[in-house]
């Protein structure tokens, strides 16, 4: 029979459970309000954005700002919108970011597996001392490193090509590295070895043992590196502010200037914005429960 399941009192329920719910909802809500009004605000016509900036819904909501952002509407119907008249050529763009980031996540978290595995199972002289080194890069802000990669992108001459953007991060990062190889380390000496009985070298042994185990934590460093990438906007700006590289942060910060006004086109870049961030939230809904379900099948907490 299946067991009958009651409800806790109310006046039961102990105070710590109580302080954690309620110090998670503020969490969540202090999380998702950000989004919210970037989303009510693109939905606010442009005439009404300082009058109606209370509610939180807008009083006529409209969809005129993805129009014009889209390139939808003509210079005449976006300008008596409230709109400067500037728009986004929003699908090369996002084929630009998809490039970008798609080429950052894929190589990188590859190579990061590869050194980590090295780390955790390959015994070579100075690899304490290589991997050390490694670790304090960590300690090094990106901004010390920006004007020397750019230095060297451009003696190179990859300036406004997906080779010099993606160049200085997309073979590993530090932080990517130390947690594969912490994952690694974890793995059963006895698993490898029993494929080495069954005649797996040392590439099958990484090829066909070791990263079919390592679904969640490749995954979750895949994700974080989708989602880093995608968001990245000084590095993209600096190599490539070119129609051809260009990438849609760096396309919403040149459209905030092509505003005419004093004031900059508000509705218009949080419809800009709200676009940009689509696709990363796609991503996270048919990703991340599997994120879960890979990691707690692999045994991380």
């Amino acid at each position: 029979m299946t067991p009958v399941r009651t409800r806790m009192p109310l006046g039961q329920i102990p105070l710590g459970r109580i302080a954690a719910w309620t110090l998670l909802a503020v969490a969540a809500v202090a999380t998702i309000f950000p989004f919210y009004w970037m989303v009510r605000t693109a939905l606010t016509p442009a005439a009404d954005l300082y009058s109606d900036g209370v509610g939180l819904l807008p009083e006529n909501p409209t969809m005129i700002n993805f129009l014009r952002v889209l390139g939808l509407t003509s210079q005449q119907e976006a300008r008596a919108a409230g709109g400067s008249g500037a728009k986004v050529d929003f699908l090369r763009y996002l084929l630009n970011s998809f490039v970008y980031c798609g080429l950052i996540t894929i190589v990188q978290t590859q190579c990061c597996a590869m050194a980590g595995y090295a780390f955790a199972r390959l015994r070579f002289p100075g690899r304490d001392l290589v991997f050390g080194v490694l670790i304090a890069a960590l300690m090094v802000p990106p901004i010390f490193t920006l004007l020397p990669n750019f230095v060297l992108v451009k003696n190179l001459g990859w300036l406004n090509t997906f080779a010099g953007m993606v160049a200085p991060s997309v073979l590993m990062t530090p932080f990517a590295v130390f947690f594969l190889r912490q994952f690694f380390l974890s793995i059963p000496r006895e698993i490898e070895e029993a494929a080495t009985l069954d005649g797996v070298g040392g590439w099958g042994m990484f090829w066909r043992v070791v990263l079919p185990m390592s679904r969640g934590p490749l995954l979750t460093i895949g994700l974080t590196t989708a989602v880093w990438s995608w968001k990245d906007f000084l590095w993209p700006l600096l190599t490539g502010r070119d129609e051809k590289t260009r990438v849609l942060t760096v396309a919403l910060g040149i459209f905030q200037q092509q505003s005419p006004n004093t004031q900059p086109d508000w509705t218009g870049l949080m419809a800009g914005s709200t676009l940009t961030v689509l696709p990363v939230l796609v991503l996270l809904i048919f990703l991340g429960r599997r994120l879960v379900e890979s990691l707690n099948f692999t045994g991380i907490k």
